[in-house]
């Protein structure tokens, strides 16, 4: 029996066996959204792994076809008449929204649109009807036009499943690497560092791998945020003062994790297959390697949340929207790997509630 992502951990009536069902949303309308769902999921293999509810406008997914030469291979339902899904893709067709549909820059419509799509994939997820979300990219202009106030995805997420602890997470290629602090400037970063910063993304790092990657003693290696790690204080003091607390913790926690290194020589070891996580301080000493080997492949994994999420590594891309341009190489990778995200995560919370006391 699948087990959803809702913060009351209920149940649908799926048999056990039967392929995950993935909520994906289509993003800004005005973006690549619809052009790298189509393109991902045309191949069979992909959608052979899963049962998709697409959240969007369904005459965008057919013109984004129609330009790259692929049969339509989903079936359109009115967004509030989708109650289940038994096989192949559906549309949640929200037709009775006014937007501009083939406007390629931030509009508050879109914004609208997009939050729709996405509360609507929320709803599915905690009603039981989904066990993953994957979010093709919102243009963060349209929201603030829109009169939302969230950042972006993650900020969102977390207040809908209320989760006070969420931290974003990349995964390309060899590498699965979660950051102590995101879109912060590199001249603030010092000031805000703190020994909760650190210890977050190694414990939600390390959650992670073991209910959804299935691995049963994740290793885990931290960057440090000066050059040599610090080198014992002579280029900084963070090492000592914030990051060796937090990793002395999560390893009192049970955690099998060590650090700080060295970035420069970390993700070497890493990449030949020392550790199965890398935390790192800042935005670009994580990205960089990601992208470096996995450019058009790396996915956005948001962790802390109590269902599994994924994106595409890149945003709307509104100069080339609408033109069959885009290439789905990373929705691609954030669908497959939702899909194996959430059976992994199903065999191991059905194994959990076996092996516990009647």
């Amino acid at each position: 029996m699948w087990r959803s992502g809702s913060n009351n951990d209920n149940t649908n009536s799926a048999q056990k066996g039967v392929k995950p069902i993935i909520a994906i949303t289509m993003g800004d309308p005005g973006g690549v959204g619809p052009e790298v769902i189509v393109k991902a999921l045309a191949d069979p293999a992909i959608r052979n792994l899963g049962r998709f509810i697409i959240y969007g406008f369904e005459e965008l997914l057919a013109y984004a076809a129609d330009r790259a030469e692929i049969n339509p291979f989903w079936w359109r339902e009115p967004h509030d008449d989708v109650r289940r899904i038994e096989s192949g893709v559906i549309v949640a067709d929200f037709d009775d929204l006014e937007c501009p549909l083939h406007i390629h820059r931030a509009t508050t419509a879109g914004g609208e649109a997009s939050m729709r799509f996405l509360e609507e994939a929320v709803a599915a997820v905690k009603s039981g009807l989904a066990h993953a979300i994957v979010t093709a990219p919102i243009c963060k202009q349209s929201w603030r036009l829109a009169r939302y106030r969230f950042p972006g995805h993650t900020e969102f997420l977390a207040k809908a499943f209320n989760s006070r602890r969420v931290t974003m997470m990349f995964a390309g290629g060899p590498f699965k690497v979660a950051l102590a602090s995101t879109h912060e400037p590199l001249a603030a970063i010092g000031d805000s560092f703190s020994i909760g910063k650190v210890f977050q993304p190694i414990d939600l790092m390390d959650h992670a791998l073991r209910e959804w990657w299935g691995i049963a003693n994740p290793r885990i290696a931290v960057c440090g945020l000066n050059p040599h790690a610090g080198e014992e204080g002579q280029f900084g003091d963070e090492e000592e003062r914030i990051i060796k607390p937090a990793i002395l913790m999560a390893q009192e926690a049970g955690t099998l994790v060590e650090g700080p290194f060295p970035a420069d020589t970390l993700f070497w070891k890493a990449l030949n297959g020392n550790y199965d996580g890398i935390i790192a301080m800042y935005h670009d000493q994580g990205l960089i390697p990601v992208k470096l080997v996995a450019f058009d492949t790396a996915v956005n994994v948001t962790l802390g949340l109590p269902t599994i999420r994924t994106s595409p590594d890149h945003g709307t891309a509104f100069d080339i929207a609408g033109r069959n341009l885009a290439r789905p190489g990373s929705m691609t990778s954030a669908v497959e790997l939702a899909c194996k995200l959430a059976v992994q995560r199903n065999a191991v919370l059905e194994a959990a509630a076996n092996q516990a006391p009647p």
